[in-house]
């Protein structure tokens, strides 16, 4: 069996996957979730109650303990993202050492899903990342802004009266208290940057695929008034596909 670990700026997700039939998105096998950044100990017993695992890629968009790495090494095939970790897509981003690791990985699956097809890939997370790869597979890449929840906390941290609001499914167009214009403000605003950066790019790319996916698909995707493919962890699945990539090029 095959290991993702992708630890986030909010949380950390383990997927398991099969080893067979490896071209497929479908193999995987578990996904779960959990908030903040596990200790080793955490790894380590995950590890013992699945003997089956052979590789493993570890990608952080934060700091790690070695100690992980150290362990993880010594038990499995180990691929630890960097800026020089070979992918399957062409990278023509100018600075490869800035590049978050969960970008290429999010264009390595959106390639994966539509290979030889222009697709854009809107993951809506804590920030809301925009990576684009052509038909040609090459990774040209995108845009970021804030996040959803980003965005309620800034209203409320950088003011001195605007209350912290959480989303709901009753924002309306026009709000007729503060929270409801807060909640207007914000879903309302992202909505619109979503469907005008899409737009943009479908006008430039005819044909283009659109994948949404991320945290916050599920307050999105209704909302959005484009032709999207809903995919909740294009980023984990892209991380298998540079798993499988690398393995195959030392086997």
């Amino acid at each position: 069996m095959d290991l993702v670990i992708d630890i986030g700026n909010t949380n950390t997700k383990l997927a398991l996957f099969e080893e067979k039939h490896r071209a497929s998105a479908s193999e995987v096998v578990r996904i779960i979730t959990i908030p903040g950044k596990p200790q080793t100990s955490y790894f380590f017993d995950y590890l013992n109650d699945h003997p089956d695992i052979n590789n493993c890629i570890l990608s952080s968009v934060i700091h790690h303990p070695s100690s992980l790495t150290e362990m993880l090494n010594k038990r499995l095939r180990l691929i630890e993202m960097n800026p020089s970790t070979p992918v399957p897509v062409i990278s023509k981003y100018l600075t490869p050492e800035t590049l978050g690791y969960d970008r290429i990985a999010a264009a390595v699956g959106g390639n994966a899903l539509f290979p030889a097809e222009d697709v854009l890939v809107m993951n809506a997370g804590t920030c809301i990342i925009y990576d684009f790869i052509n038909k040609q597979g090459e990774y040209l890449g995108g845009s970021i802004s804030p996040g959803m929840q980003m965005r309620f906390n800034a209203l409320h941290t950088f003011t001195g009266k605007l209350p912290l609001i959480t989303p709901d499914e009753k924002e309306q167009l026009t709000g007729n208290t503060t929270g409801t214009s807060i909640l207007s403000g914000v879903m309302e605003g992202l909505v619109a940057e979503m469907e005008g950066i899409a737009g943009k790019y479908e006008k430039q790319y005819p044909g283009l695929k659109i994948i949404l996916s991320g945290g916050d698909l599920n307050y999105l995707v209704k909302r959005l008034k484009i032709n999207i493919f809903a995919f909740q962890n294009i980023v984990i699945h892209g991380l298998h596909q540079i798993l499988q990539f690398n393995v195959n090029l030392s086997s």
